[in-house]
């Protein structure tokens, strides 16, 4: 299944049905009088946090979602039934921006949460509805007001405890698989990670969500090599850990590097309790290895952790650092165990 974290969609909410003019005509009733029902109401546009979903995908194939209009109203009081109202399903974190991509609707962070994005129209009155004592045979009806109509935009966040944050190769993906079930591409060559990945991890008797966020580069909030869009899927997480290759030319400014990427996004990232450590530290001599742990300790002001994801050295440490961020009460229901209704493909409508 393609990873899709953006997508457009036009929405309609249902007509309501028109109001009926009608009268009363039986044998032996000399004044019947009128007998108009009232219109239905049109069906709304409800989006609801499905289990199981992690992406937009379903928005990828079918973009246009239109409820259907109320039934109009009929002779003999009979009114129109209202419309039926249609479901969009998203994941956690979902959230909902207007045409203009900056204006925020409504942002998902809770399963089962439910937002009504666009109400139906209202159904019109029949003329029985404006029968009086000084209009007694009413022969106007109201049509059923229009439902509304607009294009937005999903955009999904990630609920993750903790993020994963780095240059390529710097060791992410094999962290992340084997702290968690997760089981990520790994490969030795840069952008080997081209979707965030996420995993539960189990340490110190608790659980939390561990977000792997694909790597930056020099110029990612320019564009440069995958960008910085998938930043937005750590925005949410309370502490990111930041893994620097003990491998690379100078530990310091692999640092330095992240951390302007992460500086020149807007989502605050910079301002993120962060955790220093040096990766890969079975692949370097001791010399070197005490090399890059001083440029990194200047860099970046803290005394970084030193581990291996390969042989698990210094990975404990690492994940209790971690723990002691993030607390007792975790970001994500998902990490509880939260429950919801299960998750069913989008009907298609109109």
């Amino acid at each position: 299944m393609k990873f899709l974290d953006e997508a457009k969609v036009y929405i309609r909410s249902g007509d309501g049905g028109n109001g009926c003019v009608a009268f009363r005509r039986e044998k032996f009733i000399e004044f019947g009088g009128p007998s108009g029902g009232n219109g239905g109401r049109g069906g709304d546009v409800i989006v609801e946090v499905a289990d199981g979903l992690n992406t937009l995908i379903d928005y990828r194939y079918q973009q246009h979602f239109k409820a259907p209009k109320g039934t109009n109203g009929m002779g003999k009081d009979r009114h129109g039934a209202n419309g039926k109202s249609i479901v969009l399903k998203v994941p956690v974190g979902t959230q909902i921006f207007d045409e203009d991509r900056e204006t925020l609707i409504h942002d998902f962070t809770e399963l089962g949460e439910k937002f009504v994005l666009a109400e139906g129209g209202n159904g019109g009155f029949g003329n029985a509805h404006f029968k009086s004592s000084t209009n007694r045979t009413p022969r106007n009806a109201n049509p059923g007001q229009e439902g509304e109509e607009r294009w937005i935009w999903l955009r999904l966040k990630l609920i993750a405890d903790a993020g994963l944050v780095g240059l390529p190769n710097a060791g992410k993906s094999t962290f992340l698989s084997v702290v968690s079930a997760a089981k990520p591409k790994i490969a030795d060559y840069p952008f080997t990670t081209l979707h965030p990945q996420l995993g539960v991890v189990n340490a110190q008797g608790r659980e939390f969500v561990l977000a792997d966020i694909p790597g930056l580069i020099e110029g990612a909030h320019e564009g440069a090599g995958l960008g910085d869009r998938f930043l937005g899927h750590v925005e949410r997480c309370r502490v990111l850990l930041h893994l620097i290759d003990a491998t690379c030319e100078h530990a310091g400014k692999a640092y330095k590097t992240v951390r302007t990427e992460l500086e020149a996004y807007e989502g605050h990232l910079a301002d993120k309790i962060e955790i220093v450590a040096l990766n890969k530290i079975d692949a370097v001599a001791p010399d070197e290895l005490k090399k890059q742990k001083d440029r990194l300790k200047r860099a970046a002001k803290k005394t970084p952790l030193l581990l291996s994801g390969v042989t698990g050295e210094g990975v404990p440490e690492a994940l209790k650092a971690l723990v002691e961020v993030i607390g007792e009460a975790p970001v994500s229901l998902k990490a509880k165990g939260g429950q919801a209704e299960p998750w069913a493909p989008a009907t298609p409508q109109g």
